[in-house]
């Protein structure tokens, strides 16, 4: 399954980001990552969540990071986030969901010419970098988010982040909750939410 989180606030978001992505450690046993983007820029962790808890193995990424913006995930299969460089710009992206038609993408999108992908254990293909390549193929994020999202036999939430804000998407059938919450801080750095 796998799970995810995303902080926006006026303030360092690495405190919420850390423990908000902890509380999903029940839903992924592999890996775990986390991206904040801050004044240095985009700062990423990814570890292997196998034989030790997430907050064992993020304890000294927590107190090194900073950043107002963040997102962060457990998955059960591939590393993610990722941070992904395009013609949108740098971006992090992370995603939860199944893609039954990943092979034929993939083979769709490399005929293409352009891009290539890096194959995992097993020759398999990291689905959100498979989505970040779909989402690249159009103009804007949000045309390639909807486009990845309708190329998609199967089902996938995303969430991306920019150095203006978070975009949010859940996937078009509804197969997994996507939650907005607000704390007394505001929130306005959360950017888009887009409707299916």
């Amino acid at each position: 399954m796998g799970g995810f989180f995303a902080s926006a606030l006026k303030e360092d978001a690495v405190f919420d980001l850390f423990f908000g992505t902890d509380y999903h450690s029940h839903l992924g046993t592999r890996r775990a990552g986390m991206v904040v983007y801050g004044e240095n820029g985009f700062d990423r962790a990814i570890h292997n969540i196998e034989n030790s808890p997430f907050r064992t193995k993020f304890e000294g990424d927590f107190h090194k990071m900073q950043g107002k913006l963040g997102i962060g995930c457990i998955s059960d299969y591939e590393p993610q986030p990722l941070v992904v460089r395009s013609h949108h710009g740098t971006y992090a992206i992370t995603t939860v969901g199944k893609i039954n038609n990943c092979e034929t993408l993939t083979d769709q999108i490399v005929k293409r010419g352009g891009t290539h992908f890096m194959e995992m254990r097993g020759g398999l293909i990291n689905a959100t970098e498979l989505v970040a390549a779909l989402i690249n193929m159009k103009d804007n994020l949000i045309e390639g988010i909807r486009y990845a999202q309708e190329q998609i036999d199967g089902s996938m939430t995303i969430l991306l982040l920019t150095p203006q804000g978070i975009y949010l998407a859940r996937d078009r059938m509804g197969r997994t909750p996507l939650v907005i919450g607000k704390r007394r801080v505001d929130t306005a750095l959360l950017l888009k939410l887009l409707p299916i």
